[in-house]
């Protein structure tokens, strides 16, 4: 059994990551949005190696599933560019995150034009505020597929 956690406050996201890595998700996997207009989604953990600073970074990021990938969405809010955990990917597609206690080595990937929009589609069912951000920004935000390749320890 999981217990959702409550978005909002200072640092948050903060607390979010710490309690999710600490209960293995039982505290974290889902989130509450619903004071920001959300519903209640799942969340898992990515963790990205900075494209600069070459030291892992670690993230909790709402998720849907395609299969046996992971879908997760680079809205940034809708702002003009896109989030640091997008371009750090970007430059480095070797990933590690967690879904629940379930932690994964794989490979992250663009969704490319044939299947961007369908996995859009499905993103919004789970968080309706991204069809928001995307009219928000004149960016197309990319939705992003996370590949498992592997079971790991730890991230």
């Amino acid at each position: 059994m999981t217990e959702s956690f409550r978005a909002g406050g200072p640092d948050w996201n903060d607390r979010h990551l710490d309690a999710y890595l600490k209960t293995g998700g039982k505290i974290g996997h889902l989130v509450d949005f619903t004071p920001d207009g959300g519903p209640q989604t799942p969340c898992l953990i990515l963790q990205t190696i900075g494209r600069k600073s070459g030291k892992p970074r670690t993230l909790p990021l709402i998720y849907g599933k395609d299969g046996q990938n992971y879908v997760i969405v680079a809205s940034n809010g809708g702002a003009p560019a896109n989030p640091e955990w997008y371009l750090n990917l970007d430059a480095n597609p070797d990933i590690k995150f967690q879904v629940l206690d379930a932690k994964y080595s794989g490979k992250a990937e663009t969704a490319g034009p044939a299947d961007r929009q369908r996995l859009f589609d499905l993103m919004a069912k789970i968080y309706p505020p991204y069809d928001d951000y995307q009219k928000k920004t004149q960016r197309e935000i990319p939705v992003v597929i996370l590949h498992p390749e592997a079971s790991i320890d730890r991230l």
